[in-house]
């Protein structure tokens, strides 16, 4: 049996030879960075939500329709919450990566992964540009303050 022969400490080190994809360095490099624009979205969401005004008790659905009256508003919780999924989704992937056995386990595990992050991408994104806080046709009284009957 051959013995394998490892290299000298001090030896030169060829990281060209490597034909994998540059996908896990952008996988590596994209959590860095969204980690950290994710944490001045999610500062500023909380000061504006939880810390301007009345604080929590602000909180409701008129408040809600009134942000996101706003297109900033929508385009700041829209990044958000793609970033998000997106950012927690390349974590789930490492960890299946990382921790399971076989690859039809990883595989499917993956897939999961991936339409349930795909199903809440769409569906938050579609809250997020028809949310209509003033539905024609509603009950005056039960409208936001904000809304013309």
């Amino acid at each position: 049996m051959a013995t394998p022969t490892i290299p000298a400490p001090r030896a030169e080190y060829d990281r060209h030879k490597t034909t994998r994809s540059q996908f896990e360095l952008f996988a590596w490099l994209f959590m860095r960075l969204s980690g950290v624009v994710l944490v001045i979205l999610i500062f500023g969401h909380l000061f504006v939500n939880l810390w301007s005004g009345s604080g929590v008790h602000q909180l409701d659905f008129g408040f809600v329709g009134g942000k996101w009256a706003n297109p900033f508003w929508q385009i700041w919780d829209l990044v958000m919450l793609w970033l998000a999924m997106l950012h927690g989704t390349n974590g789930m992937r490492t960890i299946i990566s990382d921790y399971t056995e076989k690859p039809g386990t990883r595989v499917a595990l993956q897939l999961t992964l991936y339409i349930a992050s795909g199903i809440v991408v769409v569906l938050g994104t579609l809250v997020v540009f028809t949310f209509n806080p003033c539905p024609t046709g509603a009950d005056p009284s039960l409208l936001a303050s904000f809304c013309k009957a």
